[in-house]
């Protein structure tokens, strides 16, 4: 499980994918989650612009990540 801490009052899905260092590009994590393969607290998520808050959680192939507030 890896932590990550963000300044903002929202992360979208896709940077925090790229931010967790999940995915090696923004191509990449957009594809993922087109495909349905990434989990935003527990639902299936198709949305990369998708808004994550502090205590947000998303997972991919297995690794997990969560929001917090720096």
């Amino acid at each position: 499980m890896k932590t990550v801490k963000i300044e903002t009052p929202f992360i979208k899905l896709d940077s925090l994918l790229k931010l967790a260092d999940l995915v090696s590009s923004g191509g990449e994590a957009k594809m993922l989650i087109l495909d349905g393969m990434v989990l935003v607290n527990g639902e299936v998520c198709t949305q990369r612009g998708k808004k994550l808050y502090p205590g947000d959680r998303a997972e991919l192939q297995g690794h997990v990540c969560i929001v917090e507030q720096a």
